[in-house]
């Protein structure tokens, strides 16, 4: 599906010119970094939402799993509370995803935060059973795909299809890691000086402010699709991903997505075993949890500034084909500033998904472009959940260091062999049309 046949986004009204349709030389850099990005005035009310959200996802979270612990005295129902946030993404993401085209993103947005802040307003009510608990954690892990494929899809339509819309996704996934890194630590002083409930409520503030910064911080603009009558819903999501699946090119790229992330959870799925097995204490293993996101962040923010869109593009297969080789060193039990460093360059590795997001807004058709965002969400996060449990079941029989060690090698090949099917499924002009075209329209084969 060429993205040649795709209606052109409108340019964001708050962002200069020259930012979206100054050629791009191979030889001239034309990376700006991130401040271009900021200038536009709807997409700094999305970077704000998506903060706010992101930590009361994070911090809801931790209350409720340290309510249900309290109410029960559990570990297997504390524990499911995780796992809630994960499983229901498959179903959200498959049967729901028809709902980010048919309806205008705006109102999807703001709809998705508001029913994660009655959930959790409901959580905080004294009388809600513990199966109440975890069947609104349900809920709001249900949402989350379609929240997160609309946003994705949205942001085209603020930012372009170009440079800018590029940039834009990884500040939010540097926002996302950072919230990770923060957020746990944001919730242990607020479970320090409130109780779980009262922690909780304090989520349900940031979900109705994300709400009011993307109602009244972004344009309303029309749906994508009309579909085909209100009782067709399921069937509009079904046949989108069906669509988009059957996609040669599309396909492949999801799946470069969803592979590497699938086989890199291992050493955290398996980290506090490693430390075990090692003999290291609290502090390494926080080390441990911290080296591949500090990593990610810090080639994210190197290669969204210092690298043109060109280069950006050229990186992708070959960092996407490496990323998870320094796993391997797990074979030989290093020590710990080996084992982070390994760590730090799988985190280094996985920047390939910035130029990896410009081929695929590409290759997208714009009606269809909600539906596989949402996709591309619930596979991304149901096959980290697959990826940790397989680790554990490995774990289970074989060495600890062995079986990351082994997620490592096996994930190289797996997708070494995804490398060569999107090289043979690229457009056969893309590699020239990739310098004529500039930053607006860049793309690859790879």
């Amino acid at each position: 599906m060429p993205s040649d046949t795709e209606t052109p986004a409108e340019p964001p009204r708050d962002a200069q010119a020259p930012h979206r349709e100054e050629p791009a030389s191979p030889d001239i850099p034309t990376s700006r970094g991130y401040g271009p990005v900021f200038a536009v005035r709807e997409f700094r009310a999305v970077f704000i939402a998506h903060l706010l959200s992101l930590l009361g996802v994070i911090v809801s979270e931790l209350a409720l799993t340290v309510l249900v612990y309290g109410l029960t005295g559990s570990p297997l129902l504390s524990a499911l509370t995780f796992a809630l946030g994960l499983l229901p993404y498959l179903v959200g993401g498959t049967l729901f995803a028809g709902v980010a085209d048919r309806y205008p993103a705006r109102r999807v947005l703001v709809i998705c935060d508001l029913i994660c802040a009655g959930c959790v307003t409901v959580m905080v009510l004294p009388g809600t059973p513990v199966g109440g608990l975890l069947a609104l954690r349900c809920v709001v892990a249900a949402v989350s795909p379609v929240f997160t494929g609309t946003r994705m899809a949205a942001l085209a339509d603020i930012l372009g299809e170009g440079d800018l819309y590029v940039l834009g996704r990884s500040l939010l996934r540097i926002v996302s890691q950072s919230a990770l890194l923060a957020g746990f630590g944001v919730g242990g002083v607020l479970l320090a000086a409130l109780s779980p409930r009262g922690a909780i409520t304090i989520t349900a503030v940031t979900f109705l402010c994300s709400a009011a910064l993307l109602r009244f911080g972004t344009r309303d603009r029309p749906a994508r699709s009309d579909g085909d009558g209100g009782g067709a819903l399921l069937k509009e999501s079904l046949a989108g991903a069906r669509t988009v699946l059957a996609d040669r090119r599309i396909r492949g790229l999801m799946l470069l997505f969803w592979l590497p992330p699938m086989f890199v959870v291992a050493p955290e799925a398996l980290a506090a075993p490693y430390a075990d097995e090692i003999g290291v204490g609290p502090v390494a293993l926080g080390l441990l949890m911290c080296a591949m996101p500090v990593g990610q962040i810090a080639a994210e923010l190197y290669v969204g500034t210092a690298l043109t869109p060109r280069l950006r593009s050229l990186v992708v297969l070959p960092a996407a084909a490496a990323g998870m080789l320094p796993l391997v060193v797990y074979g030989f039990r290093p020590g710990m500033v080996a084992t982070v460093l390994a760590l730090a360059l799988v985190g280094v590795g996985s920047a390939y998904v910035i130029g990896l997001d410009q081929w695929l807004v590409a290759a997208v058709p714009q009606a269809l472009r909600g539906r596989a965002m949402t996709l591309l969400t619930a596979g991304l996060m149901t096959l980290q959940g697959v990826g940790m449990a397989l680790a554990g079941l490995a774990a289970e029989f074989l060495p600890v260091h062995q079986v990351i060690a082994g997620a490592g090698a096996t994930g190289t090949l797996c997708v070494l062999l995804l490398v060569l099917e999107v090289r043979r499924a690229a457009p056969a002009d893309r590699i020239r049309t990739e310098v004529r075209d500039g930053a607006d329209r860049h793309m690859t084969s790879g």
